[in-house]
């Protein structure tokens, strides 16, 4: 079971929102028959925050490239993604004039924002790591000398 503390509450509110906000709309196109614009963007949204998570979560087995070259793939990667969804989209629905601009800003801005914080607080909790292994070097280095 997990326990809810004060470093995974905001994490978990945010899964309980999402949670809930997904049910209610697929309760609402269930019961209602109704599968408007709104809903289909909500759970456009949900899945693109899948995929981005999960292609942000794969940086570790792209370590042995640079790492602006794996940032830059993780975004063209999602990104290319996106626009695929969107281009076949338009072959059975009315996109807007400015859909494919429009979905690049709304994808673009969250992303750079999003995975900067994700990748600094990578580099912190790195950072941390390589300072506990270095005292534990340090410490058993002082062991053998006694």
């Amino acid at each position: 079971m997990k326990i809810i503390d004060r470093k995974n509450y905001f994490a978990t509110v945010c899964e309980v929102y999402a949670m809930l906000s997904i049910g209610k709309i697929l309760l609402e196109a269930f019961t209602h028959y109704k599968w408007g614009i709104d809903q289909m963007n909500f759970i456009f949204m949900f899945v693109v925050s899948l995929a981005a998570t999960f292609v942000l979560s794969q940086h570790y087995r792209l370590d042995r490239f640079p790492l602006p070259l794996v940032i830059l793939g993780q975004y063209l990667v999602i990104l290319g993604a996106i626009m695929l969804f969107l281009w076949i989209y338009g072959h059975f629905g009315v996109l807007g004039k400015h859909a494919y601009r429009d979905m690049f800003l709304s994808f673009t801005i969250p992303y750079i924002i999003l995975a900067g914080i994700y990748y600094m607080s990578l580099f912190r909790e790195i950072k941390k790591a390589n300072k506990i292994l270095e005292e534990l070097r340090t410490d058993n280095d002082e062991k053998k000398d006694d």
